[in-house]
């Protein structure tokens, strides 16, 4: 009588390697902050439009100060009888917002510049960071 051969159980094998839930896929273009850290020529056009964006908003803030707290001369060039306690309330308490006012503009436009920024340089598949209401 044949011996009879019992079945060989399956041979078991171990597959190394990334879960699949982990895996990133590569995105679809290079992302710009490779190319901001390769210091290559479109990396220097996105830092330029960036310190661009940033002066243009100083300058902005600059120009309000000069046009607000510069005619401050004017006003002290009133005759002596009206002008006397107006000078120390210009220069005692009305500056003081006008300065504060301008100052929180100038902030808010810089973090929305850099908001912008960090929005065109990051990878579409990252989650987006916390950003401030506007």
């Amino acid at each position: 009588m044949p011996e009879e051969q019992q079945p060989q159980p399956p041979r078991r094998e171990v597959v190394t390697g990334v879960p699949r839930g982990s895996r990133r896929t590569p995105p679809a273009h290079t992302p710009a902050r490779s190319e901001i850290s390769e210091q290559t020529t479109l990396g220097a056009t996105y830092v330029r439009a960036l310190m661009r964006s940033q002066l243009r908003a100083g300058l902005a803030a600059l120009a309000a100060l000069v046009l607000l707290v510069g005619l401050l001369p004017l006003l002290f060039l009133l005759p002596r009888v009206a002008s006397g306690p107006l000078v120390w309330v210009a220069l005692g308490v009305l500056v003081y917002p006008v300065l504060w006012c301008v100052a929180r503009a100038y902030v808010i436009r810089a973090e929305r510049n850099e908001a912008d920024f960090t929005g065109l340089v990051t990878d579409p598949t990252e989650p987006p960071g916390p950003r401030r209401p506007e």
